[in-house]
């Protein structure tokens, strides 16, 4: 109701008068708004369509439809014969009519922690309160733009936060007032995970922090309701407001889109999800959201490709993506995805209709193409009374001189709540084609092309084009012909219904003469068009998981596989078994022995190889979108399980180096980290079936340097901690106020759920591990007291560089050290790391791993454990257990992973020499039974990739030739995480 009085008073302070304000005008008359449209097919909905029907509208609503209806006296007759009425598109996501607020996040500032606002909640970022209808001021220009486009109802909203407000459902009306064409104040409720631009304030600053901010935001919502909060909260009181609006999510990815299904399924909330036209990529995921999608068709050009110097820098990705996108609408829609098309993220609506007809000829349904502008949103956004012509619905409609989608229908009309709008004027005919003209005793040929007034006439005599002016208006056709300077001056009509032409005119010595013209109708076989005669038949557009170079043509699958004959390194107590057998049967090792079979086993050569227990990586930062969430001193509430990426390259690179598990870690950027993703390398899978099922909790913490913020550069830092003795005093805190947050939760009395003390009570509880990023002794030594005081243990200190100093401290406290072999004096605080440093560590009883933290590290971490042989005179088995059983133990998988041993998962290696020889390669890569890594089989890849790409480039260099635009390749450059990455 506030919203609705506001409308009205909007309305008369802009000048608006409305029929039911009382005017000083005199003697009154209304207008007759009474219109039937007949002898038209008229489409009702998509799938409901009436031939030689009449559509009677009256004040800017359906009044009736049908063939044999009624039509009053009053009525005003429009005769559409021939012609088609189609429902008006509806864009359901749009910023229409609101300017988005300028950015308060530029400058050198220092940077804001805490919320500019009173009264609202204590992120600024979270703005459900929004209500964008004071800010909407009609775009005549823009609408006039999507008119032309067939639309006539836009759902628009301000564009800015986590949480963004709802929307306004707008009319298209050029004619009346925003009191006619605002149809609901309050549409739908918008989300995204991008930061509001109007507030500096920094958390979050990752896509896993904002995913965190909305789940608090929900259980505050809900611990508001119920009336559990002493403060009012605007923002949450909107918030629950709007939870039984239609919830718009803008993804923009399908990574993206996924995790946002992933937040909302949480909360028993089903978003529609804006995509960004790459669901293709991964459409079984895609489907498994059960969400329904808005979809942009704002299709990539192609690529310039003519210097092979640019070329050779567009990823093949990028390339495929070119070919691929016109597809996605078609994939979603055989995969019986509901969606709805939006012109949204088009630098101009202009090229919506023919990127829209692109689709239909890459395979997109046009019975769903008429859906997903018009019955889709509708249904999204409630409202049965748009997307269709029933009666009773606006009487927003298009009239066409045909199939809407077909590629010569021209777009006549478009009445928007029964106002027209001319887009083409359908008094003028179409007269393209060729004509033979008669006149004077010669013929010339004249072709004809373009639409209405803008047709275009070229006259040859025989092979020779000659100059010449044409026009086509009002039926009437004039025609000026320079024959070798002889000026032929010609005006006539059209006749036999568009067939031909003929009239009077001039020679060039002003004699008057008479012409004519006939159509000339193309003869060949009476062929019927199939419906695939209009379809593209493009190369290559098939889908690889993940659809990149090296990707996979198919998920590899478990197998039993027999390995025969190989030197086996079990990593089981340095155990070594010589020409030695391996069976593996439903992702386990089974059994291991000499003169093995197994029954339609794959059967691997091991002769003169060795054959290892993959390598873990306890420490990494690779196969994730974010590393650090920055914007507190503690974020324990953020996960790097929300974030994984399992479409970076550098899992690949991985395998082929023998790589299997990995820990992903959140960064250094605060002393409490956000928790962290333990994952297999399962090149192909998606982030979800990465993830180690029920796999032991672990978190980062951080020491040093970066938490307290002294390397970050010229920019002003008021975060605290700023001294070492201050991010103790963080842990002591957070750790007493997770006591009393877990015993007030055992108490059974009510309590917020909050998410980042819930993380940390875990630690308390010894449910969850923390891997601290350390360096000097002093705070490695803080670390383990502070741990102490609250009765846990520190499970792994990471780097530990200074190690060697404190080692028979961490083998009585009872903490692992995952530390580089030889990395040195990189930062002030690493002056005294020596290579020594994982030996010493050893030999005083300490479980030591050889981590990365690196994506190109990660790739040669065999090598990395050889060097604890020259530094510190480990064995080879002792070196070769740091990068695997000791890494395992470290992380609590030693039970699944980590040793070749019966029952464990067939995560293994077979390698061409010896493990920890500099000419020692991967052959093959197994991780549960699957071969995710074949040295073979990536010498196909690579062939077919040079295969792949020169198609390709074929197919753009056709393009060009053609006269399409392209667009100037540019090399993107992938950010490559560490524990500092912003």
């Amino acid at each position: 109701m506030k919203k609705v009085l506001l409308l009205l008073l909007f309305c008369v302070f802009v000048g608006y008068s409305q029929d039911y304000f009382p005017t000083n005008t005199g003697v009154k008359t209304s207008k007759n708004t009474t219109i039937a449209f007949t002898n038209a097919t008229v489409f009702v909905t998509p799938t409901n369509s009436i031939k030689k029907a009449t559509l009677l509208v009256k004040d800017g609503k359906v009044l009736n439809v049908g063939k044999r209806i009624s039509i009053p006296k009053e009525a005003k007759i429009v005769d559409l014969k021939g012609k088609y009425i189609y429902p008006s598109f509806i864009d359901i996501y749009s910023n229409f009519g609101i300017a988005l607020p300028k950015s308060e996040r530029n400058g050198n500032r220092g940077p804001q922690y805490d919320a500019n606002r009173k009264g609202y909640y204590w992120n600024d970022h979270i703005r459900p309160e929004t209500d964008p209808l004071p800010k909407f001021s009609f775009d005549a220009k823009k609408a006039k733009e999507l008119i032309n486009q067939g639309f006539g109802v836009v759902n628009t909203h301000l564009e800015d936060g986590i949480m963004q407000g709802n929307g306004i459902l707008v009319a298209l009306n050029t004619n009346d007032s925003n009191a006619y064409r605002i149809l609901d104040t309050e549409t739908s409720n918008h989300l995204s995970f991008s930061k509001s631009k109007t507030s500096r304030q920094s958390y979050p600053t990752s896509r896993m922090g904002a995913m965190a901010l909305l789940r608090q935001s929900y259980l505050d919502a809900d611990w508001y309701a119920k009336g559990n909060m002493k403060n009012s909260d605007l923002s949450l009181e909107a918030l629950n407001q709007n939870k039984d609006l239609p919830q718009i999510f803008n993804a923009g990815n399908y990574l993206d889109a996924i995790r946002a299904d992933k937040v909302g399924d949480e909360f028993g909330i089903q978003y529609t999800i804006l995509g960004g036209g790459d669901e293709f990529e991964r459409i079984n995921d895609i489907k498994k959201t059960n969400a329904t999608f808005i979809i942009p068709i704002n299709f990539r050009k192609a690529y310039d490709v003519s210097n092979q110097f640019l070329a050779d820098v567009i990823s093949l990705r990028d390339m495929r993506k070119w070919n691929q996108e016109p597809t996605n609408p078609s994939v979603l829609d055989k995969n019986g995805i509901p969606f709805a098309l939006t012109t949204y993220k088009l630098k101009s609506a202009k090229s919506f209709g023919t990127n829209l007809k692109k689709a239909i000829k890459r395979g997109l349904n046009k019975e769903t193409a008429l859906a997903a502008l018009t019955t889709v949103p509708a249904k999204i956004l409630k409202n049965n009374k748009i997307g269709n012509l029933n009666t009773g619905s606006y009487a927003n409609f298009l009239v066409t001189s045909g199939d809407i989608f077909a590629p010569k229908t021209t777009i006549y009309e478009n009445w928007v709540q029964g106002n027209k709008n001319v887009i083409n004027d359908r008094t003028i005919r179409d007269l393209n084609g060729n004509y033979s003209v008669a006149v004077n005793g010669k013929t010339y040929d004249l072709t004809i092309s373009g639409k209405g007034t803008k047709q275009k006439g070229a006259i040859k005599l025989g092979d020779k084009k000659l100059k010449s002016t044409f026009s086509f208006k009002d039926d009437w056709v004039q025609l000026t012909i320079n024959d070798n300077g002889e000026f032929i001056r010609l005006a006539g009509n059209i006749i036999n219904d568009l067939n031909g032409m003929e009239g009077t005119g001039k020679d060039a010595t002003g004699n008057d003469i008479t012409w004519n013209a006939a159509k000339i109708v193309a003869k060949g076989p009476n062929k019927k068009k199939s419906k695939k005669d209009n379809k593209e038949k493009p190369v290559n557009i098939s889908v690889t998981y993940p659809n990149v170079g090296f990707g996979n043509a198919y998920k590899p699958t478990k197998e039993t596989i027999l390995i025969k004959n190989a030197t086996v390194w079990t990593s089981e107590n340095g155990e070594i078994l010589n020409n030695t057998d391996v069976l593996v049967k439903d992702g386990k090792i089974v059994q291991i022995g000499k003169n093995l079979s197994g029954r339609k086993a794959t059967v691997i050569d091991g002769t003169g190889k060795y054959l290892t227990a993959g390598i873990v990586d306890e420490h990494s930062h690779i196969a994730t979108s974010a590393v650090n969430e920055a914007g507190h001193n503690s974020t324990a509430e953020v996960t790097i399980e929300d974030v994984v990426d399992p479409d970076d390259i550098n899992i690949y690179r991985n395998i082929a180096g023998g790589v299997t598990t990995i820990q992903i870690l959140h960064g250094s950027a605060n002393p409490i980290g956000g928790r962290s993703a333990i994952i297999k390398l399962k090149w192909g899978e998606n982030a979800e079936n990465m993830i180690y099922k029920d796999s032991p909790k672990f978190i980062k913490f951080a020491l040093g340097e970066n938490v307290k913020q002294s390397n970050w550069g010229d920019r002003q830092t008021i975060r605290f901690p700023q001294t070492r003795m201050g991010v103790e005093q963080v842990f002591i805190d957070y750790f007493q106020r997770a006591k009393e947050y877990d015993a007030k939760k055992k108490s059974g009395k009510p309590y917020r759920k909050d998410v980042e003390l819930e993380a940390i009570a875990e630690i308390i509880n010894k449910e969850r591990f923390i891997s601290c990023h350390s360096y000097v002794q002093s705070e490695i030594n803080m670390l383990m007291k502070v741990a102490e005081m609250f009765n846990f243990n520190v499970n792994t200190f990471t780097h530990i560089l200074e190690g060697y100093k404190v080692a028979d401290k961490m083998k009585k406290h009872g903490v692992g050290g995952s530390t580089f072999a030889d990395w040195w004096a990189y930062k002030y605080e690493v002056n005294d790391a020596i290579p020594y440093n994982a030996a010493i560590m050893h030999n005083q009883g300490v479980t030591v791993a050889i981590n990365s933290d690196d994506a190109e590290m990660s790739r040669r971490l065999n090598q990395e454990a050889a060097k604890t042989v020259k530094y510190g005179g480990l064995s080879e088995q002792e070196a070769w257990a740091t990068v695997t059983i000791n890494p395992a133990k470290l992380l609590h998988l030693d039970d699944r992973t980590g040793s070749i041993k019966v029952g464990k998962d067939a995560d293994l290696v077979l390698w061409s020499d010896n493990p920890l020889s500099v000419y020692a390669k991967p052959e093959k890569t197994i991780i549960d039974g699957a071969i995710y890594f074949d040295i073979e089989k990536d010498l196909e890849k690579r062939k077919a990739i040079r295969a792949e790409r020169a198609k390709l480039t074929a197919m753009m260099l056709k393009e060009k030739i053609g006269g399409a635009p392209t667009q100037t390749p540019s090399k993107k450059h992938k950010t490559l995480f560490h524990c500092d990455t912003e």
